[in-house]
């Protein structure tokens, strides 16, 4: 399995940003997808984005498109979620991981890192 480690969590006002940031290791190839999810209380988890490792290939869901930006450091094996245009909504406990698919669905994703809260203020 992957290893994954988030970071970058914490409180901001509507309309601000952060970038989080996932270091992944322990893998043999680069070939699976690393991804953002993200859970608020009460809600189910929600697919954000995902990226292809081999070729940085990405896909966003249509609640974060336009807002947020998967990039990846190749070198370090890090992945950043660069996230814009904060709003009150997107206050939640955000999560990496990793998986074989690049689909925004839990089911596809067997590694998961412990999670970085995001609180944003109106």
């Amino acid at each position: 399995q992957v290893q994954l480690v988030e970071s970058g969590g914490g409180s901001v006002q509507a309309g601000g940003s952060l970038r989080l940031s996932c270091a992944a290791s322990g893998y043999t190839s680069s070939r699976y997808c690393l991804a953002w999810f993200r859970q608020a209380p009460g809600k189910e988890r929600e697919g954000l984005a995902s990226i292809f490792v081999a070729t940085g290939d990405t896909r966003y869901a249509n609640s974060v498109k336009g807002r947020f930006t998967l990039s990846q450091d190749n070198v370090r094996n890090i992945v950043y979620l660069q996230m814009n245009s904060l709003k009150p909504e997107d206050t939640a406990v955000y999560y990496c991981a990793a998986g074989s698919w690049c689909r925004l669905v839990s089911s596809d994703y067997g590694s998961w890192g412990q999670g970085t809260q995001v609180t944003v203020s109106s």
